[in-house]
């Protein structure tokens, strides 16, 4: 019999967890439901998330069905460490480096994928959108799972992202292998998006990271 984390409250697939001081047992938990190809819900810094194991078709197609998203609409993808983003990409162009020291943080940059990336995290669109996070919790799980993981809002698509996970979709909570419940976030925007597969850079959304930020980076090339 598994022996559950010491300081988590497991209720069902659920696990109550403090981002402040995170349950090593209880991370290594998801990281193992993310290895046998589940699909987690964990916290970031407003909102919850859906993880799974990025590079695998079947887990990102149970993402998609989940969020009852579109095949054309890629999901972004966590990283562990800045030098996993090597492997997803074609390129990444020399304007586009700069923007980097904006890592680790709320901001998300498209890139044209590399070969290797399943068509199904792209939307068969050729580009990936990478983020670092800095959350604790999602740091610690992509660098548990030893490799890229998705971080797209735990949501039905085209309906508010939710804050809390009593405001989860009933079906995402029931599909989910396992939830990291760290109460009530805080709620705001996502991540910024920017694609830098062109230049001039285009800015896909704007979030966390102001777009003035960037454009200060930008000025300097």
């Amino acid at each position: 019999m598994r022996k559950r984390p010491t300081d988590s409250k497991p209720t069902g697939n659920r696990y109550r967890i403090d981002p402040a001081h995170s349950d090593s047992g209880c991370i290594q938990l998801a990281v193992e439901r993310l290895k046998r190809g589940g699909v987690i819900v964990f916290p970031t810094s407003g909102l919850y998330g859906l993880g799974a194991d990025a590079l695998s078709e079947q887990s990102v197609q149970r993402v998609f069905a989940m969020k009852r998203r579109p095949a054309d609409k890629p999901v972004l993808v966590l990283l562990s460490h800045i030098h996993d983003m090597n492997w997803l990409v074609r390129e990444v162009p020399d304007y586009a480096r700069p923007l980097l020291t904006l890592w680790p943080g709320g901001i998300t940059f498209v890139f044209s994928a590399a070969g290797a990336v399943p068509v199904a995290l792209t939307g068969g669109t050729g580009k990936i959108g990478l983020r670092l996070p800095l959350h604790p919790v999602a740091r610690a799980l992509a660098k548990g799972f030893g490799g890229p993981i998705t971080g797209t809002s735990a949501n039905i698509s085209g309906r508010p992202p939710a804050s809390s996970v009593a405001a989860l979709d009933p079906g995402i909570r029931r599909a989910a292998d396992l939830i990291l419940d760290a109460g009530k976030l805080s709620g705001g925007p996502g991540s910024t998006i920017v694609d830098v597969t062109c230049w001039p850079v285009r800015v896909v959304r704007e979030g966390a990271v102001p777009w003035r930020v960037v454009n200060d980076i930008l000025k300097q090339l």
